[in-house]
């Protein structure tokens, strides 16, 4: 992995996880939906634009309509979704926490309903990973966070996953940003019919608010993901998924930064843990060393 590639990785750890900071800000001065709704429409025509200055087209595979369609309901309606309307009362530094053990609930799933095989190393990481999880949510619990925020964080997380494991294989291809831009149009689309229904227009604006609505918009919306695919086009899906983590880290150092939140010794331990599992679980993944010299072995000379 050349430093490029490091660069990039740990460009894209530091804006997923300060998303969480960011949002809270908004929904602070903001109905989350409306918001979020709003977000996803500025990120997905951009997008859109970007990716057809870059000649890509709008006909897309059966498998990657799937993907957009999967995508944009579980990833930015749900999953995000929920997130936001979460953090009107759970910590940013927690909801980043419950959010970065996606890696370790692919792995799981992967393990229990799909008869994926774990290797040694990746077993312990998933153990290690959710003793992190259950360290924390037993520590937030008796500290008193608010139950019903905390429930909906789950939800989105299990709800990113389904996501995850439903389309595996969609960027096969090309087409990639077309993707990304319109599955944010579909999220836009189902969080608008939520919000009319659900939420009041009311908005207490500051220069706080529209900054951080402009960051999120920009940032972790539409430069993170499209540092992401880079990386990925660069060094492969699995070397890139093991930057996911440092998220743990950096989401709950962020919020402790620039919002003030507080972390006791067992958090600190809880995410040590987590992120040791993730790293764990995505180093097991990767071919040994050996299979890449036998490789080079047989390749023409």
């Amino acid at each position: 992995m050349d430093l490029r590639a490091i660069g990039m990785g740990l460009a894209f750890a530091v804006m997923w996880s300060s998303a969480f900071t960011s949002a809270r800000v908004i929904v602070a001065d903001a109905p989350p939906l409306t918001a979020l709704a709003l977000r996803f429409l500025i990120s997905g025509l951009i997008g859109i634009a970007v990716a057809r200055a870059m000649g890509q087209s709008w006909r897309l595979s059966r498998l990657q309509w799937r993907a957009t369609l999967v995508f944009g309901l579980c990833q930015n309606a749900l999953y995000l979704g929920l997130n936001f309307v979460a953090m009107q009362t759970v910590e940013a530094g927690l909801a980043a926490i419950i959010a970065s053990t996606m890696p370790l609930l692919v792995a799981l799933s992967g393990w229990l309903f799909f008869g994926e095989r774990t290797r040694p190393l990746g077993t312990l990481g998933l153990v290690a990973g959710l003793a992190g999880v259950a360290i924390i949510m037993g520590s937030r619990i008796s500290g008193g966070v608010d139950p019903y925020g905390l429930g909906l964080c789950v939800a989105g997380v299990l709800a990113l996953t389904v996501a995850t494991l439903a389309v595996r294989g969609a960027s096969s291809g090309g087409n990639v940003l077309m993707i990304v831009g319109l599955q944010m149009l579909v999220g836009s689309a189902v969080l608008a019919v939520a919000a009319v229904a659900l939420e009041e227009w009311r908005v207490d604006w500051s220069a706080e608010l529209i900054v951080a609505f402009v960051y999120t918009t920009l940032v972790p919306g539409l430069a993170a993901t499209f540092t992401w695919f880079l990386l990925v086009h660069r060094i492969g899906a699995v070397r890139a998924a093991t930057f996911h983590f440092l998220n743990p880290f950096l989401g709950v150092a962020i919020a402790a930064v620039f919002l003030g939140e507080a972390l006791g010794v067992l958090d600190v331990v809880g995410v040590a843990i987590i992120a040791a599992g993730i790293l764990a679980v995505q180093l097991s993944k990767q071919p040994p060393v050996d299979a890449h010299l036998k490789t080079a072995e047989l390749k023409p000379r």
